[in-house]
């Protein structure tokens, strides 16, 4: 959870006043780095941070991506900004991973060289392939229906990563994103659906869940595109 030491809780109609969460998208050394869009007021006061201020963090909360089973491929899946624990997740991972990343054009794409060796695909064509980045996926599964998935990713994004792995009997963690107000379970703003009945609270039961644990990934759940 993160929010600027100064001028946060004071702008217009006295927002931001709760801070933000984010996946870290990777660690070097004692830096941790993250993945910011101007999205609204948090965002953007974070967005305008210079060197030498102040932020507030609390961290790390939550639970985060398990690694595949020995011998089986890790398939990343991500959207926009949601390509962040993706990238941190690539570094800790051993073994063969694919990662494939979907953008709305090329000016977004260039967040893919914080992957190594990433597939492209844009909504408009101007870079990669043409299309969802669920294309890429699905034929990554037809090569390969042993490998286990990894995404994060707009809410539209993560229900056809979910349904598509369903459909297949396939193995897949989606990191959820929903608005939070503490980060730590005590106030049940950030709940998903459970299948089979109940809620699952995002900062405490997730962000990362797994697949077959949900019936649909609810729209508020998903990262900017």
């Amino acid at each position: 959870m993160l929010a600027a030491a100064e001028r946060w809780g004071g702008g217009e109609d006295e927002r931001p006043y709760l801070p933000r969460a984010f996946s870290i998208a990777r660690r070097a050394g004692a830096e941790s780095h993250f993945l910011l869009e101007d999205v609204g007021p948090g965002s953007r006061r974070l967005c305008e941070l210079q060197a030498g201020e102040l932020v507030w963090a609390l961290g790390p909360l939550g639970r985060g991506f398990r690694p595949p089973s020995p011998r089986r491929r890790a398939l990343l899946v991500g959207g926009g900004a949601g390509i962040a624990p993706l990238a941190i997740l690539q570094d800790e991972l051993a073994g063969e991973i694919t990662v494939m990343l979907g953008f709305r054009d090329a000016s977004r794409a260039e967040g893919a060289a914080l992957l190594d060796g990433a597939m492209v695909a844009t909504d408009d064509g101007s870079a990669g392939h043409r299309g969802p980045v669920t294309d890429l996926l699905a034929a990554e599964l037809e090569r390969d229906p042993l490998a286990m998935v990894y995404a994060c990713g707009p809410a539209p994004m993560l229900e056809a990563v979910r349904a598509m792995c369903a459909e297949r009997s396939i193995s897949a963690q989606l990191a959820l994103e929903a608005p939070m107000a503490c980060g730590f379970g005590g106030c049940f703003g950030c709940t998903v659906a459970r299948r089979g009945g109940g809620y699952l609270r995002v900062c405490v039961e997730g962000p990362v869940i797994d697949a077959e644990d949900l019936d649909h990934v609810d729209p508020h759940a998903g990262a900017p595109a």
